[in-house]
């Protein structure tokens, strides 16, 4: 993706939650110029990353919420 201009950049970290060998990171920022939520899981072993997971979706514009939440809430 980068070697084709698309950039994903993290610009505010929510919350990180862990729990076990698990953590959770809620931050927004932008994926291809769109604003985006990032959610990403990772599973620690020996103080390493063994494994991770993640969700993007776009955030719509305010006008096109369904309600006054917005994407992270009251976090």
């Amino acid at each position: 993706m980068a070697n084709n201009g698309i950039k994903m950049i993290y610009t505010k970290n929510h919350k990180v939650l862990g729990e076990g060998n698990f953590v959770l990171s809620i931050s927004e920022g932008t994926f291809a110029n769109k604003p985006t939520s990032f959610y990403d899981l990772f599973r620690v072993e020996n103080g390493k990353i063994v494994e991770h997971w993640d969700v993007m979706e776009t955030i719509v514009p305010k006008e096109q919420w369904k309600n006054t939440n917005g994407k992270f809430g009251n976090l």
